[in-house]
């Protein structure tokens, strides 16, 4: 939207000084973008709603005793719903989310680390950030997470 559409429109008036009525534009022109956003938010909801609606509407509701068992892989279900799970597996997925945590970091370091001026400061944090790193894998050696059974 130009400033002299908006003139012609007779939304801002013209008895504001040009940099007032220039702020308004850039303002207006800024809220449309999320109106639109808001608006495709709004639609999308929507059909989401009515998908979900007629799919209520529309479907056989028979329920039987097969219907309304537990089912898993096609096996009946036999005993209680609780099962153990051993705890190393949650260490892995720790251990997995730390070195991946690792490479979101090491990836733009290596970007910066390029830049005029950035050169000793960011190896020395980026050397403390391995170091740590270092800690937390000697750690999980030293208790035998590591080790494979």
């Amino acid at each position: 939207m130009r400033h002299h559409e908006v003139r012609e429109r007779g939304t801002v008036p013209e008895t504001l000084p040009d940099t007032v009525r220039g702020a308004t534009v850039v303002a207006a022109d800024y809220f449309h973008s999320y109106s639109v956003v808001g608006l495709l938010a709004v639609v999308g909801v929507l059909f989401v709603a009515v998908a979900f609606g007629a799919g209520r509407l529309l479907r056989p509701v028979v329920p039987t005793p097969e219907k309304l068992l537990t089912y898993e892989c096609g096996v009946d279900p036999v005993g209680e719903g609780w099962a153990h799970t051993q705890v190393r597996y949650y260490v892995y997925a720790f251990l997995y989310v730390i070195f991946a945590v690792d490479s979101i970091f090491l990836f733009p370091w290596a970007t910066v680390f390029a830049a005029p001026g950035y050169g000793a400061a960011t190896l020395v944090e980026m050397f403390v950030f391995l170091g740590f790193l270092a800690v937390g894998l000697l750690y999980a050696y030293k208790k035998g997470v590591l080790a494979w059974t």
